[in-house]
């Protein structure tokens, strides 16, 4: 008989789990004077390799030591006050004990019977979600891993909502130049070309334009094609820009199109008393996609998928196999497996209700509003420095900008700002990554932590702008 005790007893795993916690949680309390990222080198992936897999097994207390210094340690640290790279948030460490909790007892969630408070949790969590959004008839979700498969889901449903086989091949699915890569993605999956994708134009907010969204279905109409679905950003990654949503919705309405919301990133805002009219309108949405693990400070991976009516993700995701008969549901006594694609999943809805439970919405909502006003002392600071320019605005946490002089050519600004985001990535200070508006390389920052200080920014923008002013220096020297 093979027995996991001969070689980890609970006494040692007892220690193992002990010292890991106590030193996570050290390093956490020195967070804001370590470093945001750790590259690594060759050399050390080398060493890794080196490593290879044990046969026989290796202490324990051995492995966890070479995992923390040799592993873990090589990241971009999300969870650090000064990481201002991707919309992907900091993680409460009520979430991470939440994730402790659930994979201690390894839970099956796919079905109501194997987990039947587990599936009532996840169920009352959903349902408070979609009062939020303002679905109230008979709706519903299913926590997902994140927002790309919550897009999947929520477009399959579409797809079978309004489309069959026979006409699958004349569907039509509409997006902006901002909508996330993982739409396009989803909308493959389900048999969508790319040639049936279309890519509208953005206005000077960077929001889809509802113009011309409106003459696109027109066409497509007069062409026998049938559109079938728009996809409206709540947060967009790029700029944090809302869509028209209520635009949208009419011209859906109108037109009987499935109007879908990726607010992945954004749709925590509805839980701000501040700023959810930003979001006036997603209740006229037939489903919404909402990541716990962007802007509700979970672990990952942690998302949900919401639909006005349930019965659409039952329709389009309910089987009936033999091995499943004893405990099989219906809509009264959801099995998870019956709304969505995984048959076996974690219970990844406990983490959040832990979180929800303990922190309170009030104090969420707060976190929350205190991103916008990350946003609002970068741009502040940056609007006192000469040839900086903003080039969308700060709202939702994000604000992009970049360093301009007339002396230097579009390539040479754009070589400029990418080279003042390694030099600060570099130092370790804060992570500032790039994107590309209008063709234009910027800087851009997305300030969620709630633990980063006004100060923080300030530096930070500091920091940019000296290595602006060397870089700009140089170049005017090689031009010389």
């Amino acid at each position: 008989m093979i027995n996991s005790e001969n070689i980890l007893n609970s006494a040692q795993l007892e220690e193992a789990i002990e010292t890991f916690v106590h030193q996570f949680c050290a390093e956490k309390h020195e967070i804001h004077s370590q470093k945001v990222t750790w590259y690594t080198s060759e050399g050390q992936l080398e060493k890794i390799r080196q490593i290879g897999i044990s046969k026989d097994g290796r202490p324990v207390d051995e492995v966890i030591s070479e995992m923390t210094k040799e592993v873990y340690r090589y990241r971009g640290d999300a969870n650090h006050p000064r990481f201002f790279g991707f919309v992907p948030g900091p993680a409460s460490s009520v979430s991470w004990l939440g994730d402790i909790m659930t994979s201690a007892y390894n839970i099956h969630a796919g079905g109501s019977k194997l987990a039947p408070m587990v599936n009532c949790i996840e169920q009352e969590v959903l349902r408070w979600l979609c009062e939020q959004v303002g679905f109230t008839q008979n709706p519903g979700g299913v926590f997902v891993s994140g927002g790309s498969m919550a897009n999947i889901t929520a477009l399959t449903a579409a797809r079978d909502c309004k489309l069959t086989d026979e006409n699958l091949h004349l569907g039509v699915a509409y997006v902006s130049e901002q909508t996330h890569s993982s739409v396009a993605k989803g909308l493959r999956i389900i048999g969508i070309s790319d040639s049936r994708i279309r890519r509208l134009p953005v206005n000077s907010e960077f929001q889809m334009d509802t113009d011309r969204l409106q003459e696109a279905i027109s066409a497509d109409k007069e062409k026998g094609l049938i559109p079938f679905v728009v996809i409206g950003t709540a947060g967009t990654t790029n700029t944090g820009s809302i869509d028209p949503l209520e635009t949208i919705a009419e011209i859906c309405r109108d037109n009987n199109l499935w109007f879908h919301i990726d607010g992945a990133y954004g749709a925590s805002v509805l839980l701000s008393p501040k700023y959810r009219h930003l979001l006036k309108g997603t209740e006229l949405a037939d489903s919404i996609s909402w990541d716990a693990h962007k802007w509700l400070f979970q672990t990952y991976g942690c998302a949900m998928v919401l639909v006005k009516d349930i019965r659409h993700l039952f329709h389009s995701f309910h089987v009936n196999p033999e091995y499943l008969k004893d405990i099989e549901g219906d809509l009264e006594h959801i099995n998870t497996w019956d709304i969505g694609m995984e048959l076996t999943r974690p219970a990844r809805g406990l983490k959040l209700w832990l979180t929800l439970q303990v922190l309170g919405t009030r104090l969420i909502g707060s976190a929350i509003e205190h991103g916008f006003q990350l946003a609002e002392w970068a741009q502040e600071a940056l609007s006192e420095l000469d040839n900086w320019e903003i080039v969308s605005k700060a709202q939702l946490a994000m604000i992009n900008f970049r360093y301009t002089a007339d002396d230097l050519t579009d390539e040479q600004t754009d070589l400029l700002n990418e080279k003042v985001s390694e030099k600060i990535v570099e130092s370790g200070y804060a992570a500032v990554f790039t994107t590309v508006l209008n063709g234009k390389k910027v800087l851009r920052i997305c300030a969620l932590h709630p633990e980063t200080t006004r100060d923080d920014m300030r530096t930070t923008i500091q920091l940019l702008d000296t290595y602006a002013r060397e870089l700009h220096e140089r170049f005017r020297h090689i031009s010389e």
